[in-house]
């Protein structure tokens, strides 16, 4: 920071050094303003030309200047300005005594942070729920907690978020049908907080919202709550481990359940609130949480059915299970993590860290038959990087055509730590290329080797266990930890002169996202639902279009996944969640060695009704005869979620929501759970409710940093959209890295990263700007890498907003001003208008029609492209620029009041529209502004504007006029030349110019005349002329080509340093001299006309042509400069 403060006074320093040499040039450079020197953000010349530095432009001694008589007036300046020197350096000297005194630099950091914008907080006393007061005066800046207060409230209270709102405010013509939007948001987990991924997929959300609600479409988006199974029951069991010492199990399920429950309501509103305040537009009156009673009931209804139909059944297969949880996790809970060699990874219930990417390879130890134990003399080497699950190893597997091992087919080794005999099987799965070409087969505890132990028919054996420890099974090694066990294997191995070698190999490593323990494949007796003939509609449903996914690059996705869908294991070994309404019917007298037998299971809601299943399946039985076992596993937290399309309506039961708002509309989320939540909802609505849950899928990219990394607590990169909107000091942001369970290296780390990162903290940006910004990123593809900085960026184009509509309403649309009660003025006036009036509707017709596109194809970015470009470029940079002199102006014509009236019409129409066409992304400035606008209709036009309709391009496409923004155009590159030009030659803006056009394109010069007005407003001319056929420019002028065909002169005499331009135009010809001669040399060598494709070669005779023509124009600039020496 320190380093900070010092580059500050330095310029500081220099700045007022500049102004000092600045005050010794001639009378002519005294016109010029200080702040232009002062500035840090000089306009740069353009490329073409040398760059002149304020200090090279100020460095000039009178020694150089043409040498004149001094008048007396000039010599009485000059004895002021020596005054003044004196003075400045006695200041210069203290300045420096300053800055060497380290205590001193403290007043300096808080000065310079008093200059920073100050949030302004909005004072009035509004209650919660009523309209805000927009009578009191704007703050002079757009500030976020100003612009964001009390309108949320007043939109819920008001009841603008339900469908039934359409009604209210937009009347159907008649035979006119109501379209619907019906949408759900993807259920965070309820105990969760936000972050940026979160703050993408509800922005989007309510962008797609907003636009169909300003539509008139009766709109719904329904929010919801997951409740988190494994991530909630993780965060309980740690609370009460650390508030009470206890565990789950000493609790007891019913009384953990009851602690999960009180922290859930202490907890569970924070996303919800952090939701509202990113402005999320939902029907919270009809939230659901999945462990809520109307979703329990669909839950178990679901199940039952389901099971009725023998699509859910009971089956023993291998599972993801963590060791740590104690239970089997879900695909999606995997983290995937790749190994380039060997690697030393912390892993939970372990003191030192444990290795893994390794390849140990050991013999095996042939004998001659399966009963025999005399060896042969012959080995077989294998590989493998978990040396520890040989202990359970039931086969050797090689591929049947390598031709190393082809003798050794149908033979026996021994296993060296068990009483087995192991045979030797051949089996394509082996890519004889790996290792030793020949594979251990382990099939309880690897899923290839679980495939190839079923078609060979292999025995199963666990060697490990729930807890992570080796089984009986294991022999000597019984009761050890498995990592602990992997040592002693290998040294085990190596006593009996078996090991072979270690060395390094990439991996995959499945880790636990939950618990960072590695995942150990468990055979478990697990439910399954049978996906197969679900798939197979799914599928059918997107090759034939009735189910649309965007972008469609996904189908491939969606049909590799489902084309090849395995049955999906719900069972999950947790207290919290749905109990599974499974019961196993155990007759009384009889032994069950195999709880996988489907006939003795029944589902229901409860257990008398189990019970009246198992008397009808069982009929000789009685009740007295049959004991009931209540399945102690929950469901996967994906099957609450599978549902949730029609459980928010209230399904099983026949309720108005699911008549009117199932099937629903669009799904929209993150592309990383295509399969894991939105196919499965997809199967199981067409299943249960014989309907697709909607007819569009859009998914978003995911975010990552700026640095392309993925988010991650470790890192130090996740993101609170809070803390983007408020803004947070770094300082705050270390802090908050305490809730994370990091162990100590891990928050050095991150501490480390967000330093990096954000230095100075994240400063306040607001809501809108953070919306706008995350769906200006959707055009990103896959990933986005999200700069938080970049959305500042987007908080200074609120502040574009904010100023350039409270400039309007103080001078044009001040309170004299009524706007007429419709476009028909605008429209049956259209002819009468000036230039620029017609050229800035038809610009605001073409963004209705870019925005209107946009929102159809879920392109976002070239909805907020178009609206920044209209706002920040159209309307402000130019249009409203162009009506200063018409505001400022103290007499006016009656010509020029009527011309005035019909601008201040198109300047309302333009606010009006352009806040209206903003609003789904930034829907609180929008808001804010849109009040403080006198109104059309006030007695009849809708209290708000997300429930005012949405602009359409049919009633403004009579705007659009392309011939018109073509001549505009052609006078903003003459602005863009003239304002370079100028900048070239260091002119400020009150330094007014003669303009000279000289064309032979009579198409352009006439573009130019009909916008001269803009012209010289927007490039602060005295008049411009255009010179006829053989008239001259003036002596005196410095030009600037538009085209080959046009030149533009600008007065400078007298004004300008002549000798320095002279400089820099003979720097701009050395550098024109040199392309051509590269162009000659490549020209003229001897297979030029041979090897240059004909194109090319025309290209490059264009250019010559061009340079050429550019040396002849600087040629007689260098002649118009020794003019202005006479």
């Amino acid at each position: 920071m320190s380093n900070f403060v010092q580059k500050l006074a330095d310029i500081e320093a220099s700045q007022k050094d500049l102004r000092q040499r600045a005050s010794n040039l001639e009378a002519r450079m005294a016109k010029l303003e200080i702040t232009s020197v002062k500035s840090t953000n000089l306009v740069k010349p353009p490329v073409a030309v040398s760059t002149t530095t304020s200090e090279n432009l100020t460095s000039k001694s009178q020694d150089d200047q043409p040498q004149k008589e001094k008048s007396a007036t000039q010599l009485k300046k000059e004895a002021k300005q020596k005054e003044k020197d004196e003075k400045f350096k006695a200041k210069q000297e203290k300045l420096k005594a300053t800055q060497a005194a380290p205590k001193e630099t403290k007043p300096k950091v808080e000065e310079k942070k008093e200059k920073e914008p100050q949030s302004v907080r909005y004072t009035s006393q509004t209650k919660v729920g009523e309209k805000k007061d927009t009578k009191c005066q704007l703050p002079d800046a757009y500030s976020p907690p100003y612009v964001e207060a009390s309108w949320y409230e007043w939109w819920e209270q008001m009841g603008f978020f339900k469908p039934e709102i359409a009604d209210k405010y937009f009347p159907l013509a008649k035979d006119e049908k109501r379209e619907k939007f019906v949408m759900a948001m993807p259920p965070p987990n309820v105990t969760g907080t936000l972050h940026l991924g979160h703050a993408l997929m509800c922005s989007i959300e309510d962008v797609l919202t907003r636009w169909h609600r300003q539509l008139g479409h009766e709109t719904l988006w329904c929010p919801g709550f997951d409740h988190a199974g494994i991530a909630t029951q993780v965060v309980v069991e740690k609370k009460i481990k650390r508030e009470q010492n206890k565990t789950r199990h000493d609790l007891g399920r019913e009384a953990f359940v009851e602690e999960i429950w009180k922290w859930k309501n202490e907890k569970g509103d924070t996303i919800a609130k952090q939701l509202k305040r990113i402005g999320s537009s939902c029907d919270w009156d009809r939230a659901r949480f999945t462990m809520d009673e109307v979703s329990v009931k669909a839950v178990l209804e679901t199940f039952i059915r389901m099971h009725e139909k023998g699509l859910i059944y009971r089956n023993k297969r291998l599972v993801n299970w963590s060791c740590a949880l104690n239970s089997a996790i879900s695909d999606i809970e995997v983290d995937k993590t790749p190994l380039k060699g060997r690697t030393f990874l912390s892993i939970p219930g372990y003191k030192e860290k444990i290795e893994f990417g390794t390849l140990t390879s050991f013999a095996y130890k042939v004998v001659e038959s399966k009963d025999s134990d005399v060896e042969t003399g012959e080995e077989i080497v294998i590989a493998t990087t978990r040396p520890e699950t040989m202990l359970g190893d039931t086969a050797i597997c090689v591929h049947p055509n390598d031709e190393r091992y082809k003798n050794l087919v149908g033979k026996y080794v021994t296993h060296p730590f068990v009483n087995r005999k192991i045979p030797i099987i051949a089996d394509e799965m082996v890519d004889p290329s790996f290792g030793t070409g020949a594979v251990k087969i382990t099939p309880a505890h690897d899923a290839n080797d679980f495939e190839c132990g079923r078609r060979h028919d292999l025995p199963f054996i666990t060697i490990i266990d729930d807890k992570g420890l080796i089984t009986s099974e294991g022999g000597q090694f019984a009761g050890q930890k498995r990592f602990e066990a992997r040592k002693s294997v290998v040294q085990a191995l190596k006593e009996k002169g078996l090991f072979k070698e270690v060395k390094d190999s990439e991996s995959v490593l499945p880790i636990c996202s939950r618990s960072k323990d590695v995942i150990e494949p468990l055979l478990k007796s697990q439910w399954y639902v049978n996906c197969k003939d679900m798939a197979a509609r799914a599928v059918k449903a997107v090759r034939e279009k009735t189910l649309k996914i965007v972008p469609d690059f996904h189908e491939q996705v969606w049909y590799r996944w489902l084309e090849d869908c395995h049955d999906w294991c719900i069972s999950r070994q947790l207290w919290w969640g749905h109990r599974i309404p499974a019961y196993h019917i155990r007759i009384k007298g009889k032994t069950f060695s195999d709880d996988t037998d489907n006939n003795y299971w029944v589902s229901a809601h409860d257990e008398k009704k189990a019970m009246e299943k198992a008397l009808k399946r069982f009929p000789d039985l009685s009740e007295n005869d049959i004991e009931l076992y209540h399945d102690e596993d929950v469901l996967d937290t994906w099957f609450s979620s599978g549902i949730f399309p029609f459980s928010i309506c209230g399904w099983p039961e026949n309720t108005s929501d699911m008549e009117k708002y199932y099937p629903g509309t669009l799904l929209e989320t993150g592309h990383d759970i295509l399969f894991f939540w939105v196919a499965r909802m997809v199967m199981m609505g067409e299943e249960i409710c014989g309907r697709l849950p909607f007819d569009t899928i859009y998914l978003h990219a995911i975010i990552r940093d700026a640095h392309g990394r993925k988010m991650s607590k470790s890192l130090g990169n996740i993101i609170d959209p809070l803390d983007v909107i408020d803004g947070i000091t770094l300082d705050k942001l270390n802090k908050q890295l305490e809730l994370y369970n990091l162990d100590p290296k891990e928050v050095e780390k991150a501490v480390k990263g967000q330093k990096e990162d954000f230095p100075n903290g994240i400063p306040e940006c607001g809501t809108d700007a953070l919306r706008f910004a995350l769906c200006a990123y959707t055009a990103q593809g896959r990933d986005i890498n999200l700069d938080v900085l970049r959305i500042q960026g987007y908080r200074h184009f609120c502040n574009k907003l904010w100023n350039a509509t409270k400039f309007a309403m103080m001078n044009g649309l001040s309170s004299d001003f009524s706007p007429k009660d419709s476009l028909d003025y605008l429209t049956n006036n259209l002819t009468s208008l000036r230039g620029m009036d017609k050229w800035m509707l038809s610009r605001l017709s073409e963004t209705v029609k870019v925005c209107d596109t946009g929102f159809k194809s879920f392109d976002l970015t070239s909805v907020t492209t178009a609206l920044f470009n209209y706002w920040l470029y159209d309307l402000c940079d130019y249009y409203i620029e162009y009506l200063k002199p018409s505001f400022y102006a103290k007499e006016q014509s009656d010509q020029q009041k009527a011309e005035f009236n019909n601008s201040r019409e198109v300047l309302y129409t333009c606010l009006d529209v352009g806040l209206r066409l903003i609003s789904p992304l930034m829907p609180f400035i929008s808001e804010e502004l849109y009040q403080r606008l006198p109104r059309r209709r006030p007695e009849t036009d809708a209290p708000s504007i997300c429930v005012t309709q949405y602009p359409l391009p049919k009633d403004f496409d009579l705007f659009r006029n392309t011939d018109l923004e073509l001549n505009v155009k052609l006078s903003q590159d003459a602005i863009s030349k003239i304002r370079s030009l100028r900048s070239d030659y260091q002119l400020t803006i009150k330094t007014k110019t003669d303009v000279y056009v000289k064309s032979i394109d009579n198409q352009l010069e006439k573009a130019l005349n009909d916008f001269q007005d803009l012209i010289l407003t927007m490039t602060n001319g005295k008049m411009i002329e255009f010179l006829a056929d053989g008239k001259e420019q003036p002596i005196g002028c410095a030009f600037t080509t538009l085209s080959d065909k046009c030149k533009i002169y600008i007065m400078l005499k007298g004004i300008i340093d002549v000798d320095k331009e002279e400089v820099k135009l003979g720097k701009k010809k050395d550098l024109l001299f040199k392309s051509i001669e590269t162009l000659k040399k490549e020209m003229a060598k001897p297979d030029y006309e041979t090897r240059v494709p004909e194109a090319v070669r025309i290209k490059n005779q264009e250019k010559m042509s061009q340079l050429t023509n550019e040396v002849a124009l600087i040629d007689e600039g260098l002649e118009q400069l020794q003019t202005m020496k006479s």
